[in-house]
């Protein structure tokens, strides 16, 4: 099986390093792949939005609007790269080449969590999709989040947090140019969309604590926008959502590293 070759051959050199100042942790991989995680501190917020409008589906599917809490969770400052990717899986599926910086593309739901269960086997830390709820929390900026539409900025501003249809001359763009949110993450608007653990559905008024979707569905979550994307399918409550098996250019994803102390 050429994962199970590829385990063996990769020799693994893995560093974590816990900076304080920003709380960061810096994964390291043989070859000098390296990767950032930002602590994200957990909390309640709310989910979805009222107000969002048209007859597009995505904008009923953020509605109705709910509370939610999320435990705290490490998640990549950067979507998963073409230079990450390749180190863990062997080789590069993406449309878009260049820069090992580029976001990894034209990869499946299927194809992403494989990725994190290899990568939670070389390292010996548990690496999963992030679920709906905590990937909004960190879309918004969690515990300081100022309530901003997209990721790291207002309507005004998003030629500066996000690379979309306006901007991103029909391109992925390397992660981490624009300006990130209030955790410090880069490109949660737009430049690919995100891959997130749950099956699609609708949302219950409700509150909940740490939702993961239904057990079972069609769909799998989308989340972000993407480099073709117009601005209201970037915006942090804005849903996608496609067949697990499926890829495109325009799909891609950020992983989360459990704490070490949960079970």
């Amino acid at each position: 099986m050429r994962l199970a070759a590829a385990i063996a051959m990769l020799c693994l050199a893995l560093t974590l390093r816990a900076q304080e100042a920003d709380s960061v942790v810096t994964v390291r991989l043989a070859g000098g792949v390296q990767f950032d995680l930002v602590w994200v501190e957990g909390g309640s917020f709310t989910m979805g939005n009222n107000q969002a409008k048209g007859v597009k589906y995505s904008f009923q599917a953020a509605r109705p609007e709910h509370k939610v809490s999320v435990g705290s969770f490490y998640i990549a400052r950067h979507e998963v790269t073409q230079a990450l990717w390749t180190a863990v899986m062997g080789g590069n599926p993406s449309k878009f080449s260049g820069s090992d910086s580029l976001p990894v593309d034209c990869v499946s739901w299927d194809e992403a969590r494989q990725f994190a269960l290899l990568l939670s086997q070389m390292t010996g830390h548990r690496f999963r999709l992030p679920t709906e709820a905590e990937w909004e929390y960190a879309a918004r900026g969690g515990r300081r989040s100022r309530r901003n539409p997209f990721a790291g900025s207002d309507r005004k501003g998003l030629d500066a947090s996000a690379w979309y249809c306006v901007n991103s001359q029909g391109s992925t763009h390397p992660v981490g140019q624009l300006q990130p949110n209030e955790l410090g993450l880069y490109d949660m608007s737009g430049n690919v969309a995100e891959w997130c653990l749950d099956w699609m559905s609708e949302y219950s008024p409700e509150a909940q604590d740490n939702p993961r979707g239904p057990r079972q569905g069609e769909h799998r979550v989308l989340r972000g926008g993407h480099y073709n994307s117009t601005s209201s399918a970037c915006t942090v409550y804005d849903r996608g959502w496609y067949i697990p098996s499926g890829k495109y250019e325009y799909y891609g994803f950020r992983i989360i590293m459990e704490p070490d102390h949960e079970d």
